[in-house]
């Protein structure tokens, strides 16, 4: 995350404590007594248990907080010769919010530490043990200091113990057993934790004791090699100083076990198995993930997404019928075209998620300035289409050209990613969790579906015969293919409005219409038989260095939601979890405004009245993921359930594990799963 994010974050928390009144008893969101395990005897040792209870949204803090917070810190009031031990933390959980990742307890949980008496105390007295503790409160919103005095004795003998310190000391990390080892450069930590390769890891995450040494939030990678478990930590921009040692918990599952080790600077093994999450790890094999991908790029040739970019395939299509070394090189050109954009788009994906970036499929158009520059690019398509002017743009020219049918993959994979069609879901989020060679295959694949049906009417001499023969019919038909690429064109005109706010989309639409009157005055000039290649450029340039100028100015992005007539709250963990809790079924989805599929759905499926009414009958609670723009939580949660992007529907029965809905939904489906809750 950015250096002065946590900078900020870190401030307020400290302006807090010092401006904060203290709670007063009875006040706090986190309650907090002392209890003794048992007696000691003069110079022995008991143990303390911190027993803290948070209220129901409310969570405390680890050791090393993470990106915020504050643990439990402790000032001791003790009689002469009584000496307290370390404070000993159980496993923590993980907590994202707003990019900032925090080592919390969500739950009741017990502190731990030594206390050895006095060698001068008097057998069958009581030693009275006070401490002041403080600490941090917070929800996803809000941080409360609070403290409180606590005290407790200890009886010198012998007596009963208190059985409750079993499960207590039972939470606490166990100590591993051998040593670990480190390596470092300038952008990673690499450790290497001897563990048994049949211990299996469950939603394993690395805790570390020294903080700034990790960028908290980025993502971790584990792998196995022999017996040796490698994790590989992003360093954050303002990182500690090069580590000598490095302490730390690793938890090895969701239930909350975890070992404690200290590693040491030494040699670390390359290379092993990538372990991911039994969540997320994809469950099909790499053939069938292939697979899966190719039909998926052949399924999104008539998914509404892409229906603009037929006009540019149609053309070109109803072209390649001349000859047949024309047409096969149109389809080798137009096929290098789509893959090569997949695998840019796959490799450019790859790589910001490898440098700790929380993004996913589409991604790029979660980006204001991708969205305004394909909505200028659109309207120039339909303005050529209409005939305003005439340019060689991608799959009109006159003969067969390779380099325009080349084009014409680029642009028609670059549009048509984004929709996630059937069979898509699976491999797209299989290539986030498999290595970089098998993930990048995996885009490959879905390039070669989407060129499938141009390739097959190139190199099959019967499909190129059913296609109609060139002639003035074409003319029409380019004109007729205005309709729908002037139809994406209003669509990116409103995406650039949610994206950006009211008057971004204004000013867009503003320099779209200047766009179309530079085009036809091009086409004016054209048409008397006079250049106008450098009046175009021109004009060209000067709209782009005003529009980017103008609009970062007037980028003021709407707070997100959904309207919708099911009523719903915004997705979070956090909201999740209190929906699960509360014994009524949920059904969360995650959509985005770009994503034409996830709107299709929304009409057809959601937005029901007879949806509506069987989850009012079934109490069903909604949750919805908005992921128009960029937001790491979701993403991360995306990931998590094996999705690469939207749309992603979940349906929680009450007391089960989430079920993955299909990708194309009707109301009776979701009638169904809320009519069959019992």
């Amino acid at each position: 995350m950015p250096a002065y994010r946590r900078l900020i974050a870190v401030l307020l928390q400290v302006l807090a404590l010092m401006l904060a009144v203290p709670a007063q008893a009875g006040q706090t969101h986190i309650a907090a007594s002392l209890v003794a395990e048992d007696p000691a005897t003069p110079g022995g040792t008991t143990t303390l248990a911190f027993v803290m209870k948070p209220e129901a949204g409310w969570h405390g803090y680890w050791l090393n907080p993470g990106d915020a917070g504050l643990g439990v810190r402790l000032e001791w009031s003790l009689p002469s010769g009584t000496i307290p031990g370390t404070l000993r933390y159980p496993v923590p959980q993980t907590l994202l919010i707003s990019g900032l990742m925090n080592h919390v307890f969500e739950h009741d949980y017990a502190l731990l530490a030594g206390l050895t008496l006095s060698p001068d105390a008097t057998p069958g007295s009581r030693v009275p043990v006070r401490v002041k503790a403080s600490w941090l409160a917070c929800t996803e919103q809000i941080c409360v200091p609070e403290s409180a005095g606590l005290e407790t004795t200890v009886l010198v003998g012998s007596g009963p113990r208190d059985p409750r310190f079993d499960a207590w000391r039972a939470a606490l990390p166990a100590p591993l057993g051998a040593k670990a080892s480190f390596a470092f450069d300038a952008k990673t930590i690499r450790i290497g934790i001897p563990l048994p390769r049949s211990l299996a890891l469950s939603g394993a995450h690395l805790f570390p004791e020294t903080d700034h040494l990790i960028a908290y939030a980025a993502p971790q990678e584990f792998r196995r090699k022999d017996d040796m478990l490698v994790v590989t930590l992003k360093r954050p921009d303002l990182a500690a100083a090069d580590p000598t040692e490095i302490k730390g918990v690793l938890r090895l599952n969701g239930a909350g076990d975890g070992v404690e080790f200290t590693a040491a600077p030494g040699p670390v093994p390359t290379g092993g198995e990538l372990i991911a999450d039994p969540a997320a790890k994809p469950q099909l094999s790499l053939p069938m993930l292939l697979l899966a991908a190719l039909l998926g790029g052949l399924i999104l040739n008539v998914m509404p997404c892409v229906f603009p970019i037929l006009s540019l395939k149609a053309l070109s299509l109803a072209r390649a019928g001349e000859s047949e070394a024309e047409a096969r090189a149109e389809g080798l050109a137009y096929t290098a075209g789509v893959v090569l954009a997949c695998a840019i788009l796959g490799a450019v994906l790859l790589a910001l998620r490898a440098a700790g970036q929380e993004v996913g499929w589409a991604f790029q158009l979660q980006e204001p300035g991708v969205v305004v520059a394909l909505l200028l690019l659109a309207v120039a398509i339909t303005a050529n289409l209409a005939g305003l002017f005439e340019f060689a743009i991608p799959g009109f020219a006159g003969a067969a050209n390779p380099k325009s049918a080349f084009a014409t993959g680029l642009l028609a994979a670059f549009v048509a990613t984004p929709c996630t069609g059937p069979f898509m879901a699976a491999a797209m989020g299989a290539a986030l969790l498999l290595p970089v060679a098998e993930g990048m295959a995996l885009f490959v694949a879905l390039g070669l579906g989407i060129a499938l049906p141009f390739l097959a009417v190139a190199y099959v001499p019967s499909l190129r015969r059913l296609l109609p023969r060139p002639g003035a019919w074409m003319v029409w038909f380019k004109k007729l293919m205005a309709v729908p690429m002037a139809l994406t064109a209003l669509a990116l005109l409103w995406l650039c409005w949610r994206l950006g706010g009211t008057w971004f989309g204004a000013m867009c639409a503003f320099f779209a219409l200047a766009l179309v009157i530079a085009l036809a005055a091009t086409g004016r000039r054209q048409r008397a038989g006079k250049a106008a290649g450098w009046m175009l450029a021109g004009l060209l340039l000067l709209i782009a260095l005003v529009a980017a100028e103008k609009l970062s100015k007037l980028y003021n992005p709407p707070k997100p939601g959904i309207e919708s007539i099911l009523p719903s709250q915004p997705f979070s963990e956090a909201a999740l979890a209190k929906a699960r809790a509360s014994g009524k079924p949920v059904f969360v989805y995650f959509t985005a405004d770009w994503c034409l599929t996830c709107k299709v759905n929304e009409s057809a499926a959601i937005e029901r009245e007879e949806t509506k009414a069987a989850f009012e009958k079934a109490g069903a609670q909604v949750l919805v993921g908005d992921w128009t723009r960029r937001d790491p939580a979701i993403t991360r949660f995306l990931t998590a359930q094996g999705a690469a992007g939207v749309p992603l529907y979940l349906w929680y029965a009450p007391g089960k594990d989430a079920e993955q809905l299909p990708q194309v939904l009707s109301s009776g489906l979701l009638a169904g799963k809320a009519g069959g809750v019992r």
